[in-house]
């Protein structure tokens, strides 16, 4: 299996901006993402898999037949196109860092940006090997183009090696998912997996089935704007408001103070000025109780300040995008421990771990396909330090490959 291909693949697949954009109700939310929707269609076309399509939304799907006739579940693995809006994805200027030496990387000598292991101790672990980064004007890109890297790396290595006995295997490319929209024009007929993992992790070795249940929500505040000089009692500063909002949210839930299972409240986006403001957040929590609380919280600060300032003047507007999807996992256990089994038969240590965000596959397993989510190797997702190491990248081809011969074995 070479390894030299997942590179070539991840190094041309990051030359295309694919980010999406939340405030596009289309799907997808922006047309660059279907030049690479093109790109990986033709491509699984000239490697020789079956089924390749390209719908109008840009999904691609696609099927590797199976090699032997014995009856098995068909397994899919799944990954999104699209990059982060948190930072552009545009021009990305790429270059590896050979047998990475624990220092601090300089990414841009002229702006002064370094990525050093003090700020980002992940780094400790990459000592020897190579990484790929950034020249710290963009993200790079790995979340999730190493996972579509690693899947047509996985589908070409099948589709040139006939021999090697495997059941049916199905693969699916998403757009939008960065936005929550991932899997809302997924056909899960069409795709035709019986089961399925995103590869759309951390780093090697990271295997997760739980995520948070998560929320958007959009705070807009009226004020009433006259001049300060006759002010008193009339004027309703909307900024001021939206600061007070704020405040009023359990300061320890903020995201920069959580770990673990813990759960919060971000604010991704502020606009205002003393007539309108704006507040975009996002609320996530694990555990379905505490999530639920949080959004009846979030409601009643906005219903508290309309009582003080008056009916109108603040807008809550909530809506629920995925669920923590371990209910619809935990009754097919074989596909956390084929995961796991044939991670240590690699020498890759297995660590469960909960999804501190979401995937395609929360939204996926409520549509019927339980689909677990596997590493993909990337780093500091979604913004300019970002890096992938080209060993991780490369063993978790073999990871795939080797999940696919296991459902084979039965």
């Amino acid at each position: 299996m070479s390894g030299s291909k997942v590179t070539d693949k991840f190094l041309r697949y990051i030359a295309m901006d694919t980010q999406s954009e939340a405030e596009k109700e289309q799907i997808p939310s922006t047309k660059k993402q279907l030049a690479l929707a093109r790109q990986l269609a033709e491509e699984l076309k000239i490697m020789g898999a079956a089924e390749v399509t390209l719908d109008s939304q840009s999904y691609v799907y696609a099927v590797i037949p199976a090699t032997i006739e014995k009856e098995l579940p068909a397994i899919g693995f799944i990954a999104h196109m699209d990059t982060s809006p948190d930072a552009s994805g545009e021009n990305v200027k790429a270059r590896t860092v050979c047998q990475y030496d624990g220092k601090e990387i300089c990414l841009n000598e002229k702006k002064g940006i370094f990525l050093s292991p003090k700020e980002f101790p992940s780094l400790k672990k990459y000592v020897g090997q190579d990484l790929i980064v950034t020249d710290g004007t963009t993200l790079l890109g790995a979340d999730d183009k190493a996972g579509v890297a690693e899947i047509m790396a996985m589908a070409e290595y099948f589709l040139t090696h006939p021999e090697i006995p495997h059941g049916k295997i199905c693969i699916g490319f998403t757009p939008d998912e960065e936005v929550g929209r991932g899997a809302d024009g997924f056909d899960v007929a069409l795709f035709g997996a019986d089961v399925a993992y995103t590869v759309d992790g951390g780093a090697l070795g990271e295997l997760e089935y739980e995520n948070f249940n998560a929320a958007s929500g959009r705070v807009l505040i009226h004020g009433r704007g006259v001049h300060p000089g006759a002010a008193k009692n009339i004027m309703k500063n909307a900024s001021l408001l939206a600061m007070e909002f704020h405040q009023m949210l359990p300061e320890e839930q903020n995201p920069m103070y959580t770990e673990g299972y813990e759960g919060f409240f971000h604010l991704t986006d502020i606009q205002g000025s003393m007539v309108e403001a704006r507040m975009d957040y996002i609320i996530r929590d694990h555990d379905r109780e505490k999530f639920e609380r949080k959004k009846i919280l979030f409601s009643r600060i906005g219903e508290f300040l309309n009582e003080k300032y008056g009916e109108g003047t603040v807008e809550v507007i909530l809506k629920d995008t995925y669920y923590n999807m371990r209910e619809k996992i935990e009754p097919h256990p074989y596909l956390i421990e084929a995961a796991r089994t044939s991670m240590e038969k690699l020498g890759i240590e297995p660590r469960v771990v909960p999804i501190r965000g979401g995937t395609d596959g929360a939204r996926l397993s409520y549509m019927g396909l339980p689909c677990p989510n596997l590493c993909a190797g990337g780093e500091n997702c979604h913004g300019i330090y970002e890096y992938v190491c080209v060993q991780s990248m490369e063993k978790i081809v073999e990871l795939l490959a080797e999940i696919a011969g296991a459902f084979a074995k039965g």
